[in-house]
């Protein structure tokens, strides 16, 4: 099987954010993508879109035991029809914002945030 053929056996994708504290990163998000909220299941939290033919990926909460040191290696862009709107929802769920002003290039504009654990994510505009 090719490179190629991989896509044709991957049925969906989710992503797998460590954290420390469950409950609070996971009201965050929950509420950050409008998933509902659901019980950590051991060390895991997953979160899901409550349509099932919503296509968004699923979100991931893994507990560990160490806090974040660096930057993230991969990060969510979560794409909006209004940056300052999402901005200010954000903030309001308890994001911080690591920009005081937007990045652009071109028209295509973006902040820098993090989630209550410091986990980077941009809000951008459009899709």
């Amino acid at each position: 099987m090719g490179v190629g053929n991989i896509a044709r056996i991957v049925s969906h994708i989710a992503i797998v954010l460590d954290c420390a504290d469950l409950d609070r990163v996971g009201a965050f998000w929950a509420a950050a993508l409008d998933y509902p909220l659901r019980q950590p299941v051991t060390q895991f939290l997953v979160l899901a879109p409550a349509e099932p033919d919503d296509a968004r990926p699923q979100l991931i909460l893994q507990r560990v035991p160490e806090g974040k040191v660096v930057k993230n290696r991969m990060h969510l862009d979560l794409h909006v029809p209004d940056i300052a709107v999402a901005r200010d929802q954000f903030l309001s769920l308890g994001a911080t914002l690591l920009q005081e002003q937007p990045n652009c290039i071109g028209e295509h504009c973006w902040y820098l945030m993090a989630d209550p654990e410091g986990n980077e994510f941009c809000v951008a505009m459009g899709g």
